[in-house]
C-alpha cells in the first residue's frame, strides 16, 4: 500500500520545498504557527501551477471554530477564490458552542464547494463525541478527516486515531496529523492509515541585529518547510509500504 504524504505550507518557499521533497498533496495556508489560516489569493494562484493537488485552508481567523455569520460570508468568498484559482479542493471545519460539529454550516459550505475535494480539519479534534462527528463527516461528503485523535499531537491521540480508522471502514480516510516527523511517523503507520499530514518544517534563526527583526517584522525564530525533511518523510513512508508488500 502506498501511503500518501500531505504537507502543509504557508509561503511560496514552503510550496516549492514541499514539491521538491516529494509531497503527494499540499495543504495551502497562511500563519501555520496558529494552526493555519486562509492563504492569500496570490499564493493560491501560485499554488495552482504546481504538479500536485493543492487544497486551500479556509479559516478566517485564529481561535476557536465557532463562526459568526460574517465569518461564514468570508469563508464563502474564500472558497470561491480557491476554486476560481484552480485548486483541487478546500479544507474546512466548524463547531457549535455545545462541542459538536456545525453540520448546518458545513453543509452550506459544501454546497459552495460543489464537486471540489473536501478535508475536515482539526475542528474535529475539539468535538465531544468524535464517533458521532465521524458519521456526520461521512454524511456531509468529506473525503477525509485530519485529526490528532483529540490530543495535542497525533502520537498522543494514536489510540483514538486507530479507533476512528477502524470505525470508518473505508467510508472516509482518517489522516493523522500534528507533530509527525520522520522519526515517529511509524507509530501511526501500524494502524493502516492511508494518508499522513505533516508540516516538515525546520527552525530558521534570524540575525537579532537585522533591522527587520529589530522592527518586529520577523520573529527571532521562524519555521519553514524543509525539502530535506519532506524527502525523509517520503522515504520513511515508502520503506514502510515496501515492508507491507
Amino acid at each position: 500500500m502506498t501511503i500518501l504524504l500531505e504537507v502543509c505550507v504557508d509561503s511560496p518557499a514552503g510550496l516549492a520545498a514541499a514539491v521538491e521533497g516529494g509531497a503527494d498533496r499540499i495543504e495551502l495556508c497562511a500563519a501555520l504557527d496558529t494552526g493555519g489560516l486562509t492563504p492569500s489569493s496570490g499564493l493560491m494562484a501560485l499554488a495552482a501551477r504546481v504538479p500536485v493537488p493543492v487544497y486551500a485552508m479556509i479559516r478566517p481567523r485564529a481561535g476557536d471554530f465557532v463562526f459568526a455569520r460574517d465569518e461564514e460570508a468570508a469563508m464563502v468568498v474564500d472558497i470561491e477564490a480557491a476554486l476560481n484559482a484552480g485548486l483541487a479542493g478546500v479544507v474546512i471545519g466548524a463547531n457549535r458552542g455545545d462541542g459538536s460539529l456545525d453540520a448546518a454550516l458545513l453543509s452550506r459550505l459544501k454546497a459552495i464547494s460543489g464537486n471540489a475535494g473536501m478535508t475536515l480539519h482539526r475542528a474535529f479534534d475539539l468535538v465531544v463525541d468524535m464517533e458521532h462527528a465521524l458519521e456526520q463527516a461521512i454524511d456531509l461528503g468529506f473525503e477525509r478527516i485530519l485529526t490528532s485523535g483529540g490530543q495535542r499531537t497525533a502520537i498522543d491521540g494514536k489510540d483514538m486515531v486507530a479507533r476512528l480508522n477502524k470505525r470508518s471502514a473505508g467510508r472516509i480516510s482518517i489522516m493523522p496529523g500534528s507533530g509527525l516527523r520522520p522519526g515517529n511517523v511509524e507509530e501511526m503507520l501500524q494502524f493502516d492509515v492511508g494518508e499522513i499530514h505533516a508540516s516538515c518544517r525546520s527552525a530558521l534563526n534570524a540575525n537579532p541585529d537585522d533591522r527587520a527583526t529589530v522592527f518586529g517584522f520577523q520573529p527571532k525564530t521562524r519555521f519553514e518547510t524543509d525539502a530535506n525533511i519532506v524527502k525523509q518523510m517520503r522515504a520513511t513512508l515508502d520503506n514502510w509500504s515496501g515492508d507491507k508488500k
